[in-house]
Formats: structure tokens, sequence, C-alpha cells
């Protein structure tokens, strides 16, 4: 089975954003517990994610081999159409709120199609930090790389 192919992460510097739609051939329901629920995210996203529940204003971690525990706030939650989380670095406090000028948003937008689901992201809240481009480039690639792992997961690749 050959796994959808599907263009690259773009970056909007005047907007500090990052940006990336893919078409996923499975159902918006597969995509949508793919990107909300811990056991799903830590097949292709995070090696781990921790939530007491994934809700609208629920907290929790994203954990990275190699790059530490990152506190998530979930900022949006309109199940099954969008999820926005709010992440923090590895040396925030996940007891403490995130300051939301320290940290970035990424929204998933479902969209359902013929043969399967249009999902988008969008990263955004880069104007902090010593070097907004390169921090920019980092998440593009990444989205990049973690995106094409979901199709892997989803479409069974």
């Amino acid at each position: 089975m050959t796994m959808t192919s599907n263009p690259p992460s773009v970056v909007d510097s005047d907007a500090f954003i990052v940006r990336r739609t893919i078409t996923i051939a499975a159902s918006p329901a597969k995509v949508w517990a793919a990107i909300s629920e811990p056991e799903h995210l830590s097949k292709w996203f995070p090696q781990a994610a921790e939530f007491d529940t994934v809700a609208a204003g629920s907290v929790g971690t994203f954990t990275f081999e190699g790059h530490g525990t990152f506190p998530v706030e979930v900022e949006e939650f309109d199940a099954p159409n969008s999820i926005a989380y709010r992440w923090g670095g590895p040396d925030d406090d996940p007891s403490k709120p995130l300051d939301p000028g320290r940290s970035t948003v990424f929204r998933f937008t479902l969209e359902a199609i013929d043969g399967g689901t249009r999902l988008t992201v969008v990263e955004s809240g880069f104007n902090f930090g010593d070097d907004p481009a390169k921090n920019m480039e980092d998440h593009r690639g990444g989205w990049d790389w973690e995106l094409d792992e979901l199709v892997a997961y989803l479409e069974g690749a």
C-alpha cells in the first residue's frame, strides 16, 4: 500500500505561523481519535502524551525522546472538527499556567473529503525569543516529519 504523499509545511514569517495541510486516506473519526486521544497521539507524535481528560481547559504533557517533557494545555475542543493545544518549553513548570507570550498554539482542523480527511495544522505565536525564524523553521521540519508519521500510522504503512 502506498502512503498518501502530501506537500510540506510552510512558514509565514510575517504572521509568525507554520502551516501544513495534508490528506489522509482515513475517516474523520479515525483522524480525530489520532489527534485528540493520548493513546493514539503517542503512536505518532510524542513518545508519551499524558492527560487526565482531553477537553477545553485540560492540562497535560507531551514527552519527546531527546527533547524533554513539554507542558500542554487544551485551548479549544470542538469534537470532531478542531482541537488546539498550547505548549511551552521543556523548562516550563507543568504545574503553572503557560505564558501566552512565551508559548505557541497548534490547531488541528479536520474536513471530510472524498476518500478520507483533509487535516490542517496551524501553529502560531512564534513572535518571542532570540530567534523566531529558527524556531519556526525547526517546527516546520517537525510538522513535516510528525504529520507524515500520522499518515503512516492511520494508513497502516
